[in-house]
């Protein structure tokens, strides 16, 4: 079993390349998984279920998506993420990404 590397962190801003659209990642997966099901109807162009997906929240939207490394490049607008669940998330922008609010127990 071969071990896949993330390329994006939590916190860091990226750009989708076939949707167009900027977001921040919230959480990795080291490997798909969703369901067969969601997998066949939501990744149409059949990314690698073995490499990293990422849980991101979509700027000017309220919309999560859950994204193929594959469809992913490093945001280098510097802007800022507009999503109501930012501050769930994270405390602050700086120019390496947005930091991460300590969890709670």
């Amino acid at each position: 079993m071969a071990t896949s590397h993330a390329k994006f962190a939590v916190g860091q801003v990226i750009h989708h390349r076939r949707f167009d659209y900027r977001g921040v990642v919230i959480d990795v997966d080291p490997e798909f998984h969703g369901t067969e099901e969601w997998y066949k109807q939501m990744a149409t162009s059949s990314p690698p279920r073995d490499k990293p997906w990422y849980h991101v929240l979509v700027d000017d939207s309220e919309l999560r998506t859950y994204v193929s490394e594959r469809n992913l490049e490093e945001d280098h607008t510097g802007e800022p993420v507009n999503h109501p669940d930012i501050a769930n998330y994270f405390s602050d922008l700086t120019a390496k990404g947005y930091i991460a609010r300590g969890r709670r127990n």
